[in-house]
């Protein structure tokens, strides 16, 4: 890879982008490809934590239903990104990546109970960390997961894996002519709500002075570019 820029990076995938084709669970499919990008983006010298979403499986929001209460609707989405991590590690580790799944929501035989210790021990061992069970409490998405776990393990970038290449001004799927950001501010993302990562997310990051780079996934190569210093997505920071 030549000499990463990035030394720490916390990348999070949504359930959703695990759906692959599919409605919903997980296409074997799409977590071979998010797999194999992982793998061949993983320099010796760059350590990755990955954050899964369980979108695919369930949604916090589906309590608006009334059928469940919303505590225990986020609580199985909690359980929905254990099993897509697993999913996620037992197909790097196929593919011969050291892997561990840290969970804030422990289960014993099944995860590991996250730890910054844990994580940052695992992480300088050259391991790839996934990191289920969102933060552990309702009312937090996984986003925000995301941010907060790159705080914590002092993470020098959040990269948020998507199916369009970046940050536009509208829906590029249902408008053409919507026009991608190479760069903004946290504070003009928060003013303007801009679909980046949920209000709280992007609060943290921008108090702790994280960047995000939102971008395609699904582009072949494009994470491993990321981690080489080309430019790549929309670039969220101060």
């Amino acid at each position: 890879m030549g000499n990463p820029v990035y030394k720490r990076v916390v990348l999070k995938v949504s359930g959703e982008w695990l759906a692959g084709k599919r409605t919903s669970c997980i296409d074997p499919e799409a977590l071979a490809f998010i797999s194999n990008e992982i793998i061949s983006a993983k320099d010796s010298e760059v350590e990755l934590a990955v954050v899964v979403g369980g979108g695919n499986i369930i949604r916090g929001q589906f309590a608006g239903t009334g059928a469940i209460d919303r505590v225990s609707a986020d609580q199985m989405g909690m359980l929905a990104t254990i099993m897509n991590s697993l999913a996620l590690r037992d197909n790097l580790e196929s593919l011969g990546m050291a892997t561990r799944v840290l969970s804030a929501v422990h289960i014993n035989g099944l995860t590991q109970p996250y730890t910054k210790r844990e994580a940052v021990g695992h992480l300088q061992k050259g391991r790839v960390i996934v990191l289920a069970g969102g933060t552990g409490n309702a009312y937090f998405t996984t986003d925000t997961t995301a941010a907060l776990r790159a705080a914590e393990i002092e993470a020098d970038v959040v990269l948020k894996g998507t199916k369009v290449d970046g940050v536009f001004d509208d829906d590029p799927v249902k408008n053409p002519a919507a026009t991608m950001f190479e760069a903004l501010s946290y504070a003009e993302v928060l003013k303007r709500r801009l679909k980046v990562m949920d209000l709280t997310a992007i609060s943290l990051c921008m108090e702790n002075k994280l960047p995000i780079i939102v971008f395609n996934l699904a582009k072949q190569g494009n994470l491993k570019r990321i981690l080489s210093g080309e430019k790549i997505g929309s670039t969220v920071g101060d």
